[in-house]
């Protein structure tokens, strides 16, 4: 009696159980799909598309949000566009006298480099921020016959922008769009930093660490310069070397105050464009890591939509759109075709 109560009991369990089952809808096909009601991730079997019900919970920004978010962008684009300026424009009024005064040519020359960083960086900084950072492939959805088996593999639905978004694709809040590959945003260039712009990106901090210590160089080789004497009275041929640098600080404290005002611009720009080449050399050496491994910022903090073609510097190459020759000479003839192969095969 006991074993005929406990399959009873199981067999209305079971029971219980398949009634749970409910009849849902794929946004991506149309086609209805029998799931779990505590399913809150499910994958169509026809078409592939993934449906998130989580998603469903978020709430859309408001506009207020979205206008703050466009006021940084453009204040900061503006800072670092004035930044820029005030240091080209700085650096010939305060080091170029003192490049002339040792020979024409060598002005000249100074001039030249000046002029080439100063488009570099200018042209690649516009590039990266004025430029669409990835746009999502357009593809067909919401009906069967349209949608074919496999369409939308690994696809998903964007709430704020209403429409299918590929895999290694993220929504940008800023942008009010779906970027593709997106690495994050940067309020610094008012844009986010995707598949389309990365490269101008990293062109951009590659300009700036050279021509930040190109200033560094010479504002520094034209303020020791034009610094005034200094005027240290050694009464004593032995001194403790505390004295020593004592008087030394106080004899360069007193040579300041007899700087002209140029002297205080190029000690700004030397200790400015330190700072700055510090910071992005930091954030350059960050990024070239993730490319390294294969990944994108913003996805190794999810680990979602992650293309595993494992780390090296062939990602490097890939990244850098180096030519196939590149790939034989570093990696060799096998692993270059490899390499080409399985990477074909992960975009398909």
């Amino acid at each position: 009696m006991d074993e005929e109560a406990a399959k009873h009991t199981q067999e209305e369990h079971c029971t219980d159980y398949m009634n749970v089952t409910h009849e849902t809808t794929c946004w991506g096909c149309g086609l209805r799909i029998l799931l779990s009601s505590t399913s809150s991730i499910f994958k169509c079997g026809w078409c592939g598309a993934i449906t998130n019900r989580n998603q469903s919970q978020r709430k859309p920004d408001s506009k207020w949000f979205h206008r703050w978010r466009c006021l940084r962008d453009r204040f900061f684009v503006v800072v670092v566009i004035l930044f820029m300026l005030i240091v080209i424009c700085a650096g010939v009024w305060a080091v170029y006298p003192t490049v002339f005064s040792i020979s024409y040519f060598c002005g000249v020359f100074h001039c030249s480099i000046t002029a080439i960083l100063s488009i570099i960086t200018f042209s690649s900084f516009f590039l990266a921020a004025f430029r669409h950072a990835g746009r999502s492939a357009n593809v067909e959805w919401g009906r069967y016959p349209i949608v074919g088996q496999g369409g939308l593999e690994n696809y998903t639905f964007c709430l704020y922008c209403r429409k299918p978004k590929c895999p290694r694709t993220h929504h940008c809040r800023s942008c009010r769009t779906c970027v593709f590959d997106m690495d994050h945003h940067c309020p610094f260039i008012g844009n986010c930093v995707g598949a389309a712009n990365h490269r101008s990106f990293i062109a951009f901090l590659v300009s700036i660490i050279i021509s930040c210590t190109y200033v560094a160089i010479m504002t520094t080789y034209a303020a020791y310069h034009i610094w005034p004497p200094l005027e240290i009275s050694m009464r004593y041929n032995h001194q403790h070397a505390v004295t020593v640098l004592k008087m030394v600080v106080t004899a360069l404290a007193r040579s300041v105050l007899l700087l002209p005002l140029r002297g205080f611009v190029l000690i700004y720009l030397a200790f400015a464009s330190l700072s700055v080449e510090i910071g992005i050399f930091v954030l350059l050496w960050q990024q070239l890591c993730l490319i390294y491994e294969g990944n994108t910022y913003i996805n190794s903090l999810s680990f979602e939509n992650n293309i595993d073609v494992g780390r090296g510097c062939h990602n490097l190459l890939c990244f850098f759109g180096c030519p196939y020759l590149a790939y034989r000479i570093l990696l060799g003839s096998a692993n270059a075709i490899k390499f080409q192969q399985r990477l074909s095969s992960k975009l398909l």
